[in-house]
Parts: structure tokens; C-alpha cells; sequence
């Protein structure tokens, strides 16, 4: 593997990654910036638009949800040139807004990648459902369960924020 291919494959890893805390902190700025102007997101029947579309639905989407955990696994990388395709092997959990539910999606992203002006960004990014499992939320505040633990929430809120400055400046001067 080239060096040049090597950074390349970190920076792919690092937009995926962006993609996934984007989501589950509810940063649409940073969302949007991963993605190229006339790229689509293909969400199937859901969604399938351009990025300014997409940032503008996902929030009305996101509000059936109490809070959500995106996570990728395998991720699979093929470049020509500036151009690069990646099967990425995702979950998805959701909890519902009432805390009775959570739905867990185990997929894969079908992404092919543009570098342009040096950045890698999304060109299109579609999901393929492999399978859905929905569970009854278990019971959260038991006795040792997460006695003195934070707990993760969407937006500014998240200890992330507060905790880590580096990550908090790059949302602030996004908006």
C-alpha cells in the first residue's frame, strides 16, 4: 500500500466516523459538510436526495428517536485516482422517543467517495438493510446499573461538549 493510499484510507475511516458522531449528536452542520454539493443520500423509500435535502428531513426523522448509536465495523475501501468506492458494515440503534422501544438496524452503506480540492467527502451514500431487530427498551436506573455514569444524549448536551473543548470549537464554528 502506497502512503498516499494509506492517508487516503484515514481519511475515509475519518469522514465515516464524522458521519456516524454527526448523526448521534444531531450536528448537521458537520453532516453536511461531509458531503460534495450535488452528491445524493439514498435511504431508500425514507429518503433519497441531495445533501441540503437530506439535512433538512433528517431532523423531523431523528425526533421519533430518544437518542441513537450509529457504529461501523467492517469498512472496505477501493480508490482509482480521486475516486473511491467502500462497503461500510454499520448498526444502528434507536431508542424510541417514549423509552419503550429500541430498534436496531444492522447494515451496510454502499458509499462511493470524490476527492476534491484535497478532502474526501461523500458522492453517494446509499443503505442496503440486512436486518432489523426490535426489542423492548431493558430497564435503565437499577441499583449499580449506571450509578455515577454520564449519560449520552443528542446535541450540545452530550458530555462530549463539555468534556472535550477540540470537538465543541468544531461545532461552534461550523454554525
Amino acid at each position: 500500500m502506497s502512503d498516499r493510499e494509506h492517508r487516503d484510507r484515514i481519511a475515509l475511516q475519518h469522514l465515516i466516523w464524522s458521519y456516524c458522531h454527526a448523526i448521534d449528536r444531531r450536528d448537521y452542520a458537520l453532516l453536511r459538510s461531509l458531503y460534495h454539493d450535488d452528491a445524493i443520500d439514498d435511504h431508500g423509500a425514507m429518503f433519497c436526495g441531495s445533501p441540503d435535502a437530506y439535512v433538512a428531513w433528517l431532523p423531523t426523522m431523528i425526533a421519533n428517536w430518544q437518542a441513537t448509536a450509529h457504529t461501523v465495523t467492517n469498512m472496505l475501501f477501493l480508490f482509482k485516482n480521486d475516486h473511491a468506492e467502500g462497503e461500510i458494515a454499520c448498526t444502528a440503534w434507536h431508542r424510541t422517543a417514549d423509552g419503550i422501544q429500541d430498534l436496531i438496524i444492522h447494515g451496510r452503506y454502499l458509499d462511493q467517495y470524490r476527492k476534491r480540492a484535497g478532502d474526501w467527502k461523500f458522492t453517494r451514500r446509499a443503505l442496503v438493510l440486512d436486518r432489523a431487530e426490535q426489542h423492548p427498551a431493558p430497564i435503565t436506573g437499577a441499583p449499580g446499573a449506571d450509578d455515577g455514569v454520564e449519560r449520552g444524549r443528542p446535541g450540545l448536551d452530550d458530555p462530549c461538549y463539555r468534556r472535550l473543548p477540540l470537538i465543541l470549537q468544531r461545532r461552534v464554528a461550523q454554525h
